[in-house]
């Protein structure tokens, strides 16, 4: 009889579990309000020659959190990120066009 009564708890629970209900939408992440990039602020970079150097002082005087160089034929991802500041250069690494995405 124990055996019995154990077997239908279990059941009992194991049906239960399956009634939990999720939330559908999850809690959103809150928003960093840090990294903001301005492209303008480092506009008198274009011409200049990408190097590690450069592009974390870019990175820090235009406010983004993060920062990348794009060299012709580079695969990249078409995220868009505001945080994120582009360095888009020729084949020798000089700067062409600077933007935020």
């Amino acid at each position: 009889m124990q055996a019995k009564r154990s077997a239908a708890l279990a059941l009992c629970s194991l049906m239960l579990i399956g009634c939990q209900t999720s939330p559908s939408d999850p809690a959103p992440l809150p928003q960093d309000t840090t990294g903001r990039c301005d492209a303008a602020a480092v506009q008198g970079l274009v011409g200049e020659r990408a190097t590690p150097a450069l592009l974390d002082q870019a990175r820090r005087e235009s406010g983004a959190a993060t920062a990348r160089v794009l060299r012709p034929g580079d695969v990249v991802t078409l995220e868009y990120n505001a945080q994120r500041l582009n360095l888009t250069t020729d084949e020798s690494l000089h700067i062409q066009r600077i933007g935020c995405g």
